[in-house]
């Protein structure tokens, strides 16, 4: 149990400090040495690369969704209609490799991290900004290399045959999840490049539609059907004034339906191609059991054993009768699934690991689409570019076995120092709020604590006072004892 201390406010801009702190507490590298970024900078003055085996798509009408303010553009997507409901689905993704010399400071520094960090204090990316947010990212307008997913995607969300290669590509219009969203929802104004760029209106409403077919022929499969909700701090005149959920929408599921299917196919080529990969899996909940219970209090019926279409079919069902309380219910399930984890599937064996995701329903899977954030991501392009190249794998299986179990580790680090800096900034936000009651979600539940979430501000703490008897999914009133920005922690009782 934490000690129940003296309120600790914090000035908004020590979080900062507290992230550095975090990160180097976890075993990561919060600044880039001299050395990689004057890597990075040098990059400025490669040439560009030249090659017949270089395909020019640049005439082709690429786009990005993302957030309004993502300045490393990691993937652009481009359809064609095709005979009887199917469509011709590339996905460019930016070829960071080209950029990043495998054994130098550049890459020594994402290998270490292994992934963007994304903190209320501000984003400490995995390369320095001269890369991601300019030279290898995909912006508007610029010329770049890519790595393309060519895709044959049939009516019924089936991926009947794919590609990969390299190729030269051309954002033609950057354009953000909320205003894609709202416009196909019908709730807000076409995007402004829709006018100016010829054709982009159809592709939107192509990619729409090959969204939604990807994702049923998924959740035929068992693809869990859940709706989570993430906090996003909110700054005015520089100053953190809340935590606001961040939701999910049309167009981010849109993209997300686009990157399973790409990273699909890139697994799925390298094992054709006789190489060695990186796998991303998520295994069976070990606690299916408390699913069930979950399941139980709403008056359904779960398998003994983890079944993922049953497990739909359940959230499915909830998400019908109870719209508003389903984000709630979704992350209890998704707390339950456990997190995912990377692993090396050696050549002999690549198309058969037995490391499938359970929550994607699908068996073959490698992250390849954001090179710019997951070091993973550019181990892969890394080996795609190989095999695209007739040459021998770059990695051995025993160096991709040693990636994964880092990448891993890393990856787990960076979710707790980002937990640990939203704490911070919620303790602050909430030190003037001592003695208030809230409702509250029972999000963990093991030998290291209880805690929940509120969601105004969104946030979690640790239930310090009656927590006997609470499980995940569990909802519960509480009261706030205590804060501690500086070390990270809000108390409640249960009220």
């Amino acid at each position: 149990m934490n000690p129940i201390t003296p309120i600790t406010a914090v000035n908004p801009v020590n979080l900062h400090r507290i992230a550095v702190e975090a990160m180097r507490a976890r075993g990561l590298l919060p600044a880039f040495a001299p050395e990689a970024l004057q890597e990075a900078e040098d990059a400025r003055q490669a040439g560009p690369e030249r090659s017949s085996a270089i395909r020019d798509l640049r005439h082709l009408t690429w786009f990005s969704i993302d957030n309004d303010d993502t300045r490393d553009l990691d993937q652009l997507s481009v359809a064609e209609l095709q005979v009887a409901g199917a469509a011709r689905l590339l996905v460019a993704v930016a070829d960071v490799d080209t950029k990043v010399a495998p054994g130098g400071a550049v890459d020594d520094h994402a290998a270490a991290n292994t992934t963007s960090v994304y903190t209320a204090a501000g984003v400490f990316p995995m390369l320095p900004e001269v890369l991601s947010n300019d030279l290898t990212s995909l912006h508007q307008d610029q010329e770049r290399l890519a790595v393309v997913v060519d895709m044959q995607v049939e009516a019924d969300g089936t991926v009947s045959a794919s590609s990969v290669y390299r190729a030269t590509v051309l954002n033609r219009a950057k354009l953000t999840y909320d205003g894609v969203s709202a416009w196909l929802d019908g709730q807000g104004p076409p995007p402004a490049q829709i006018a100016s760029v010829p054709g982009l209106e159809a592709q939107l409403r192509l990619h729409d539609v090959l969204a939604g077919a990807l994702r049923q022929w998924r959740q035929t499969r068992g693809a869990l059907n859940v709706n989570t909700v993430s906090a996003r701090p909110v700054f005015e005149d520089g100053l953190l004034v809340d935590l606001r959920p961040d939701y999910k929408n049309r167009a981010k599921d849109l993209i997300a339906d686009l990157m399973i299917a790409a990273n699909g196919a890139t697994a799925r080529y390298l094992a054709d191609q006789g190489f060695p990969s990186l796998r991303r899996f998520l295994q069976a909940p070990r606690r299916w059991d408390r699913i069930a219970l979950l399941a139980a209090s709403h008056g359904e019926q779960l398998p003994a054993t983890p079944d993922p279409l049953a497990l739909d079919r359940f959230l499915s069902a909830r998400r019908l009768a109870d719209p508003a309380g389903f984000a709630d219910l979704s992350l209890a399930v998704v707390k339950l699934l456990g997190s995912g984890e990377y692993a090396a599937a050696p050549a002999a064996t690549a198309d058969a690991t037995g490391t499938g995701h359970f929550g994607l329903a699908v068996n073959d899977y490698a992250h390849s689409t954001a090179p710019n954030r997951r070091f993973p991501d550019l181990v892969t392009q890394r080996l795609l570019k190989a095999a695209i190249a007739g040459e021998a794998p770059p990695y051995s299986d025993g160096q991709l076995s040693e990636i994964a179990q880092h990448c891993t580790l890393q990856e787990d680090n960076a979710s707790k120092v980002e937990r640990q800096v939203l704490k911070a900034a919620g303790a602050w936000l909430l030190h003037g709020r001592i003695g208030e009651v809230f409702d509250a979600l029972v999000t963990g539940a093991a030998a290291k604590g209880t805690f929940v979430r509120i969601s105004s501000p969104m946030l979690e703490g640790r239930v310090v006072r009656g927590f006997e008897g609470l499980d995940v999914g569990d909802t519960a009133r509480v009261r706030l004892l205590a804060v501690d920005a500086e070390k990270s922690f809000i108390d409640f009782e249960r009220a």
